[in-house]
């Protein structure tokens, strides 16, 4: 018993040793998402903040695929010691879990939430030739043609995609799924009216929205975002119990020494209460989201639970 004491406390004494000088080589941030994209985008303003902070480099490596689970999978895979990280997402944390058959990490027992980054709406998003102004509008034109309307999102299984999927769920209209390999080749669509109505990630697309390139319906949160108060919630635009919060946040592998998660959520935390990421973040039409490693956790749960019984009316599978 002594013996299983004294061991026990070396290993207390072996994390609390490694969390003072940790890290004391560079830390990998693993984005499961080609470059460019919000995830991406987030994922190196925090990786910067993080280098200077506690004085190694944080560097953003991209691995993507399978809405995201490649390199959630390597994460997941990867020594449990701080020094691969994961920027993780609402998919890889939340819709993936419903709608792979069979998906290579559990999200809530492979991984220690560290905190919450950024949270951003999707946006639902017409061209011009439409002839929809609303969301009143694209339903009423998709009960008179049912099955002739499609809309386009950055991936199957996405939170964009899922997002329309939810839309078809809670308003009984049947839409078609145009899926894209990520947001720019989708905007570029829609911006050109090879397809007619779109979802994305807000990031990705307010520019266009500003330039009028594209009209945007309503965003998927609660609430309208800030520096779009024009553009109303689908709630507010006629779809009652809908919404979607695409937010990305900072995962490491299950087992990590909780101190070493202690200190990059510390770290975390105070970058993004500095005026110039909260200003970046807004720019990017993201909102700072801060929050406890248990209240993150919360959220994990939360999505994992939700999606199911979306995915179950709407048939909606990845092989």
């Amino acid at each position: 018993m002594l013996r299983g004491l004294i061991a026990a406390l070396a290993l207390v004494t072996s994390f609390a040793a490694q969390a003072q000088t940790y890290p004391d080589r560079p830390v990998k941030i693993i984005v499961p998402y080609p470059a460019g994209g919000t995830t991406d985008i987030l994922a190196r303003v925090i990786a910067d903040k993080l280098s200077k902070k506690l004085g190694q480099n944080f560097v953003v490596e991209n691995r993507s695929g399978a809405s995201g689970s490649i390199g959630t999978q390597a994460v997941h895979q990867s020594p449990p010691d701080g020094y691969t990280l994961l920027m993780g997402t609402v998919n890889t944390h939340g819709i993936n879990s419903s709608v792979f058959k069979q998906l290579a990490y559990d999200p809530q027992k492979d991984f220690m939430p560290i905190t919450m980054v950024g949270a951003t709406p999707n946006v639902l998003m017409v061209h011009a030739s439409l002839g929809v102004n609303s969301v009143a509008d694209l339903i009423k034109l998709a009960k008179a043609q049912p099955g002739k309307v499609d809309f386009g999102s950055t991936s199957v299984g996405a939170s964009t995609h899922m997002s329309g999927e939810l839309l078809k769920a809670l308003t009984d209209i049947n839409i078609n799924h145009v899926p894209y390999r990520g947001a720019g080749p989708m905007l570029n669509d829609l911006i050109a009216g090879h397809i007619k109505v779109g979802v994305d990630n807000l990031p990705s697309s307010i520019g266009h929205i500003r330039a009028g390139t594209v009209k945007a319906l309503a965003v998927t949160t609660t609430q309208r975002f800030p520096s779009l108060t024009d553009v109303p919630t689908m709630v507010e635009a006629g779809v009652p119990g809908y919404e979607v919060s695409a937010w990305f946040g900072l995962f490491a592998p299950a087992k990590t020494p909780q101190a070493i998660v202690d200190r990059l959520h510390q770290n975390v935390v105070a970058s993004l209460g500095e005026d110039d990421v909260k200003t970046r973040l807004l720019e990017l039409g993201a909102v700072p989201s801060p929050m406890s490693q248990q209240a993150f956790g919360d959220v994990v749960k939360r999505e994992v639970e939700k999606w199911p019984p979306v995915v179950q009316k709407t048939g909606v599978k990845v092989e």
